[in-house]
C-alpha cells in the first residue's frame, strides 16, 4: 500500500530536477514513484482518481510552496 510520507520524500528527492525542467506543472506520485506530469491540477486529479481511486497519492505543483492543512481538513470523521 502507498504511504503519503514516502511519496512526499520521493518528490522532495526529485524537487530540484523537476523545478529545472517542469516548473509550474503538476506531478502525481504513488508508491514513491513519479507517475506522470500534467498541465493542470484538474487533469492530475482526474487521472489519479481514475487510476487509484481515493488514494493515497501525492499531487503537487512543481515550485509551489508547501501547504500545511489543519487537522480538521486532513482527517475525516468516522461515526460508529
Amino acid at each position: 500500500m502507498s504511504d503519503i510520507t514516502t511519496d512526499i520524500a520521493a518528490y522532495n528527492a526529485m524537487r530540484e530536477k523537476l523545478e529545472l525542467d517542469h516548473m509550474g506543472k503538476w506531478v502525481l506520485f504513488r508508491n514513491a514513484e513519479l507517475v506522470a506530469l500534467y498541465p493542470s491540477f484538474e487533469e492530475a486529479a482526474a487521472d489519479a482518481v481514475a487510476r487509484y481511486g481515493r488514494g493515497p497519492y501525492l499531487i503537487r505543483q512543481i515550485g509551489a510552496q508547501d501547504v500545511t492543512l489543519p487537522a480538521s481538513v486532513m482527517y475525516r470523521l468516522s461515526y460508529a
